[in-house]
């Protein structure tokens, strides 16, 4: 079963792919998308965004694709820009019939460290740990979205 974690943002996407066979979990690969709002008009960013996560779809076939939630921030347009990263995530999701989890970053630190009031550097360690890698993901970005992957996977089991 693949797992695809995702999370949200329009400068900076990041993503995880996550595989579980037998019991075991391992990271099949994980990154960012950028986008720059200097290069690209608003509209062409958000294009950019869900063509790539189409790509990505179509490539590893997720069962699941896990998505962080929206929460309150004080900063409004940085807020607008992530919801609209997150509908045409939904949106890419949807047509391709692939089901949409979305977790808040409590649940996800409380899933990976056991306490929901987990640092990133404690979330960093507790990924590199649980999916057995040589180093913490990098950039931030990438290890919020294998958490988010991994998450799903705790909360199905």
């Amino acid at each position: 079963m693949i797992v695809i974690g995702i999370d949200p943002g329009l400068a900076r996407m990041g993503y995880g792919v996550l595989e579980v066979t037998g019991g075991e979990i391992r990271a099949v690969c994980y990154g960012c998308l950028e986008t720059s709002g200097r290069d690209l008009r608003a509209s062409e960013r958000i294009l950019k965004i869900h063509t790539e996560v189409g790509t990505l779809l179509e490539k590893y076939q997720p069962a699941y694709l896990s998505l962080e939630k929206l929460f309150f921030t004080r900063n409004i347009s940085s807020a607008m820009g992530v919801s609209e990263v997150r509908g045409v995530i939904l949106l890419a999701a949807e047509q391709r019939n692939i089901p949409v989890a979305e977790y808040t970053p409590n649940q996800v630190k409380q899933a990976i460290t056991g306490s929901g009031r987990a640092d990133k550097r404690q979330m960093q360690e507790m990924i590199k740990r649980l999916l057995r890698l040589k180093e913490i993901p990098t950039p931030d970005d990438a290890a919020d979205a294998l958490s988010i992957a991994l998450c799903h996977i705790h909360i199905m089991r």
